[in-house]
C-alpha cells in the first residue's frame, strides 16, 4: 500500500489528466467500456511505477502508459477489429446562435469528421488525437508514442492527408 504522501503526489500529478487519458483510450480502442477499464488499468500501472517518474511532463508520462496499455489490449484481444467503428456520441455545447440550422450543420460536420477519423489506421489516429484533440507538442507526442520527432511529423502529415481524402469522399457521396 503506498504511503499517504506518495499517494497525494500521485493524485496531484496525474488526476488532472484523467480526461486526456480516457479520451486517448476511447479513440484507440473505440469502445467506451474497454476505454474505462483500460484507463483504470493505466492509472494502476502509473501508481505502481510512480517512483520511476522523475518529474517533468506528467501528462505525457501518463499518456504513454495509456497508449501502451491500449495497444497491449488490442494486440491480445482484438487485432482483427482495429478498424471497428467507435460508437460514442460526440458531446457538444449549446449554441446561442439565432440560426436554427447551425447546430444541425455543426453536428453533421462533427459526425463526418468522427467517421473520417475512425477510418484512419491506429498509428495515424493516435497522432491526430494527441496533436489536435489533446494539443500535445511534437516533442510530447514523440515521447508518448516512443517515436522520433520526424516520424511524428510525417505521420501527422500523412494522417491529415488521409483525413482530408476521407472527408472529401464522404462529402462527395453525401453520406
Amino acid at each position: 500500500m503506498p504511503d499517504r504522501t506518495r499517494l497525494e503526489r500521485f493524485e496531484q500529478a496525474l488526476l488532472p489528466h484523467l480526461n486526456a487519458a480516457h479520451n486517448l483510450a476511447r479513440w484507440l480502442v473505440r469502445n467506451e467500456s474497454d476505454a474505462q477499464d483500460l484507463t483504470q488499468d493505466a492509472y494502476l500501472r502509473a501508481l505502481t511505477f510512480f517512483d520511476s517518474f522523475r518529474g517533468g511532463d506528467a501528462r505525457a508520462w501518463l499518456l504513454k502508459i495509456v497508449r501502451n496499455t491500449c495497444y497491449t489490449f488490442l494486440h491480445q484481444n482484438r487485432k482483427h477489429e482495429l478498424a471497428a467503428a467507435f460508437d460514442e456520441e460526440i458531446h457538444s455545447g449549446e449554441s446561442g446562435g439565432g440560426d436554427p440550422e447551425a447546430p444541425a450543420l455543426r453536428n453533421a460536420d462533427r459526425r463526418l469528421l468522427k467517421e473520417a477519423l475512425e477510418e484512419l489506421p491506429a498509428e495515424f489516429r493516435e497522432i491526430v488525437v494527441l496533436r489536435e484533440l489533446e494539443e500535445l507538442s511534437y516533442k510530447e507526442i514523440a515521447e508518448v508514442a516512443n517515436l522520433p520527432i520526424g516520424t511524428v511529423m510525417s505521420r501527422l502529415a500523412r494522417a491529415r492527408r488521409r483525413l482530408e481524402q476521407a472527408l472529401a469522399r464522404r462529402m462527395g457521396t453525401g453520406s
